[in-house]
């Protein structure tokens, strides 16, 4: 399957490289302030960066999950990325997950992109349903899926482990019938 390149108003979502993209996912990922609530410790190495990204060329080729980088348009910058995890096409579902850097947070850019990666999964790969896990206390992250139209689905205790800690974390999803009907109430969102 060839990686598939997305593109929105503002923004291009590319596949990842070690070529382009290792010291900018890096630098990201390295922040205390965008792994806080991201389910892993902060990168220290760019070997660590270099793993990950091979880590998505393989998890894509095994059809296991799609991530994308969101490079914006203007000024072909790298921001973050995005993705679909635990993708299961033969079960018709996923788990979406974002982060990008701080100083481009609060400019829609998130918002922009995962509506995209929404449409590419209920209309190219036919997912049903569209599922995100966010910390509790993460109140940026759930409020931006309850304004894409994501449904809250309840509490998973002790599900996300990080820095030696068993954290809850809130379920959510999309299922195809809410995007459909999203899409023909508002237009194109």
């Amino acid at each position: 399957m060839k990686f598939p390149k997305l593109e929105t108003e503002r923004l291009r979502l590319v596949e990842i490289t070690e070529k382009d993209h290792l010291q900018s996912y890096f630098d990201i990922m390295s922040m205390d302030e965008v792994t806080k609530f991201y389910g892993m410790s902060s990168l220290t190495s760019l070997e660590e960066a270099r793993k990950i990204i091979a880590s998505f060329h393989a998890n894509f080729q095994d059809k296991r999950s799609i991530r994308w980088g969101i490079v914006r348009k203007e000024d072909g910058r790298f921001i973050g990325t995005v993705g679909l995890n635990r993708l299961e096409i033969h079960n018709r579902r996923c788990e979406i997950g974002y982060e990008i850097h701080p100083d481009t947070w609060k400019k829609g850019y998130v918002s922009e992109a995962v509506k995209s990666v929404l449409d590419y999964s209920f209309q190219q790969l036919e997912l049903f349903r569209v599922g995100a896990v966010t910390f509790t206390v993460n109140e940026p992250s759930y409020r931006l899926l309850l304004k894409l139209g994501f449904e809250k689905e309840g509490l998973l205790r002790g599900y996300l482990y990080q820095n030696e800690v068993s954290n809850d974390a809130l379920i959510f999803s999309m299922i195809k019938p809410d995007w459909l009907k999203k899409n023909q109430n508002n237009g194109k969102w």
